[in-house]
């Protein structure tokens, strides 16, 4: 089963969620264990038909409804299929141990809150008029300018000094937005971010964030429910990995977890 250039996966013990960024602002798939596992029998090469056969067979032998679990397993292999669903994705980064620093203000300075203002002006031009496969293209390139690891400290004066210039936009500047910015005002002030787009199962959620090092930046308190399992990485350090959306469609809920 080839790669399907646009399409990543955020893996997690709570079913798969994929990411289809080929198109407008992304959309997000998310699918049980069930739906989980027929999606990687197929991609792992098995076709539709066999993977159908095979979990059904599984499934039986639990003492499942056969019927029912071959007519739910066909209607989401088609559902899939018409979506182009069914490729194997771009390898995602497993998560590993992170610190969560929620947002407090910081010392700004002229220069760091002048690149917050044109990080903020960036990201709104790129995820709002433009397709986000686009803001990722722009995002990897900003990992190509001169300069070094941030440290902690130095990713939060980049998320406070958007968030101070966020006050001054019209609209709501979300955590899409806040994070590609930061990601650029961290870039035009010489220093490098990881940005990071994923997704949670209980509840279902996407997010996207900045990390330095091992520290989650900028996080609110009171906003987010953790742990997130990464989809895309974009850094200079391992190249890049994947994306975002705006829709969620849980598959498969009628068939028995695993």
């Amino acid at each position: 089963m080839s790669t399907r250039p646009g399409v990543y996966a955020a893996p997690s013990p709570d079913g798969i969620a994929l990411m289809d960024i080929r198109t407008g602002r992304g959309q997000w798939r998310f699918l049980d264990p069930v739906g989980a596992r027929l999606w990687q029998t197929i991609t792992d090469g098995a076709t539709p038909a066999t993977a159908i056969d095979d979990l059904t067979a599984y499934w039986r032998s639990r003492g499942a409804d056969p019927a029912q679990v071959r007519s739910d397993l066909t209607a989401l292999a088609d559902d899939l299929e018409r979506a182009d669903l069914l490729h194997r994705t771009a390898p995602a980064a497993p998560p590993g141990r992170t610190e969560i620093r929620f947002a407090t203000p910081v010392p700004v300075s002229g220069a760091q809150q002048l690149a917050g203002h044109v990080g903020l002006f960036a990201a709104l031009l790129l995820l709002r008029l433009l397709p986000i496969r686009i803001a990722i293209a722009g995002a990897r390139a900003a990992t190509r300018l001169p300069g070094r690891a941030a440290l902690p400290q130095e990713a939060e004066a980049a998320f406070t000094a958007v968030r101070r210039a966020a006050r001054l936009w019209p609209g709501r500047a979300a955590c899409l937005e806040e994070s590609l910015a930061a990601h650029f005002a961290a870039a035009l002030t010489g220093h490098r971010v990881r940005w990071v787009i994923g997704a949670r199962f209980i509840p279902q959620g996407a997010h996207a964030w900045i990390e330095a090092g091992t520290a989650i930046i900028g996080q609110d308190e009171t906003d987010r429910v953790w742990p997130y399992i990464p989809a895309l990485q974009v850094e200079r350090s391992n190249g890049n990995s994947p994306p975002f959306a705006t829709t969620t469609t849980h598959m498969g809920e009628a068939l028995p977890r695993m």
